[in-house]
């Protein structure tokens, strides 16, 4: 805990038996008080990794729902768990679970309600090895994103993100798509919502093991992100309805 707030680590699982123990390990657990796992139906032994290494919490789809559908899993035990600080740590070690500590903090301490961990902050994403065509994607889409939705984040696509509980209780992630625009659908709710995002550096690996979306799925997202953002856009003007704004009853 901090500040008497409690922490939960989420880990959306898919595949990643072999990075599994790394990531857990590097959790600092002074502070952290739960860890849950949702296995989407891998195909390797995460479940039997996850269990061996002590994770108490695991849930395991029946069937594949997808990254966002994986989320939505997380993010609704975090909450019945009564995480009041809850923090999306991707188990293929491609993020380092170091920075848990400093986004906690901020969230503990009031200053932010949500905190990302940006590759784009500094020269983490290069450095660390995204593909260059990745990198231009990137900053293309933030650039279009931040015009759009008036706002000024280094990047909308790290899989790093804190949230308190007030937010996870406030936008209906519910409502958003199962795949990976699930998480520009959740900024987008969460900015128009009211709430502000803090960013923080993080370094980021591209290894082998570490997930990743082909160009084709790539470019798929980046037509969802686009359609995301034209949405948001229309709406505050007034020119659109949308259920996803809608907040929780």
């Amino acid at each position: 805990m901090i500040n008497n707030k409690k922490v939960v680590v989420v880990l959306p699982a898919y595949n990643a038996a072999l990075t599994l123990e790394k990531t857990y390990k590097e959790i600092p657990f002074d502070i952290v008080d739960e860890v849950v796992l949702v296995d989407d139906v891998s195909k390797d032994d995460t479940i039997e990794v996850a269990t061996r290494i002590g994770i108490k919490h695991v849930i395991k789809h029946q069937k594949n729902r997808g990254y966002g559908g994986n989320q939505k899993s997380c993010y609704d035990k975090a909450l019945e768990l009564g995480g009041d600080i809850v923090i999306m740590l991707h188990p293929d070690y491609q993020y380092t679970p170091l920075l848990i500590q400093s986004m906690a903090h901020i969230i503990a301490n009031d200053l932010y309600p949500v905190v990302f961990g940006s590759r784009i902050l500094g020269k983490g994403a290069l450095k660390g090895g995204m593909p260059m065509y990745k990198y231009i994607f990137n900053r293309c889409l933030t650039l279009s994103q931040n015009i759009l939705i008036n706002q000024k984040l280094s990047e909308y696509h790290t899989g790093y993100r804190a949230f308190s509980r007030e937010v996870l209780e406030t936008v209906n992630y519910e409502a958003n798509n199962d795949d990976f625009v699930f998480d520009n659908e959740m900024i987008s709710q969460i900015f128009m919502a009211g709430f502000e995002i803090a960013e923080i550096t993080c370094p980021t690996k591209y290894f082998p093991e570490a997930s990743s979306i082909n160009f084709s799925r790539s470019a798929k997202y980046g037509m969802g992100v686009l359609r995301v953002s034209f949405t948001h856009f229309f709406y505050n003007l007034g020119l659109n309805k949308c259920k996803r704004y809608e907040k929780k009853k």
